[in-house]
């Protein structure tokens, strides 16, 4: 039954998906970044709905409307790509796997989207890559999402952080907005691709203003903003999930 369902789920969101892909090809051709953004956040909206992960966003009042910023949170699911942007309220570029650019129309998108191809093996081109985020922020005044773990989580567990994105918050001097997601690994983790539909939880907490950790190294900025972060996750996790989410507070 769970994977006829999940058959059904994965059809009506592939058929969604196919028009909000238009859609977004179209608006940026003709609206632009900035204009196509509320088009794609609605169509995302309705895909993540109609596939059972029908998004809450908590926290938003924390993001700062006047200035570029770094989004920073966990990463759950290949469902992320889809609910970040229902809960982030400004355009931002994100900052993705190299191989994400050689998908067919997915590619395309992201690329003139202006996300930020970053590869995982070669760490010279890794620092090019945040080389041109910071010049995105600091330059164009663009907003940057970045998902520190660098890869999905295996056992629904914050797992470590790698040191480019602090390496870039501190070369930018931008402020760090932390944020929280809880429900899309078990919506769909990495080991299935049976779907367990769920609300999808987002919590924003207050901007890491970039001079309460300009005179820090990379280390502490990075536990700092892994802390923060688990303690957004802890704040929204349903009740039974407590005790697993807790033990990652000690992973390091």
């Amino acid at each position: 039954m769970r994977a006829l369902l999940s058959i059904l789920l994965w059809t009506a969101g592939g058929l969604v998906f196919l028009l909000v892909v238009l859609v977004v090809a179209v608006g940026i051709l003709t609206l632009g970044r900035d204009g196509t953004y509320p088009l794609m956040r609605g169509g995302l909206r309705i895909l993540t709905t109609i596939m059972g992960l029908p998004v809450i966003v908590s926290g938003k009042h924390h993001i700062p409307r006047d200035r570029p910023v770094i989004f920073m949170g966990n990463h759950e699911s290949l469902f992320d790509v889809f609910a970040i942007p229902v809960g982030i309220p400004k355009p931002f570029v994100g900052v993705e796997a190299a191989e994400h650019f050689s998908w067919p129309a997915w590619g395309w998108i992201v690329r003139r989207w202006g996300n930020i191809p970053i590869p995982r093996e070669n760490l010279q081109a890794a620092k090019q890559s945040l080389e041109i985020a910071r010049r995105r922020i600091t330059e164009e005044d663009v907003s940057i999402g970045i998902l520190p773990e660098g890869t999905r989580t295996l056992t629904g567990e914050i797992g470590e952080f790698k040191k480019g994105p602090f390496h870039l918050a501190l070369a930018a001097g931008a402020d760090i907005v932390p944020f929280a997601m809880d429900g899309l690994y078990r919506y769909k983790s990495k080991h299935s691709w049976i779907l367990h539909p769920t609300l999808c939880r987002i919590r924003f907490g207050p901007p890491i203003r970039f001079s309460t950790f300009s005179g820090q190294n990379v280390e502490m900025v990075r536990d700092l903003v892994r802390e923060r972060i688990i303690g957004l996750k802890l704040s929204i996790v349903p009740e039974g999930n407590q005790a697993t989410q807790s033990s990652s507070k000690t992973v390091r």
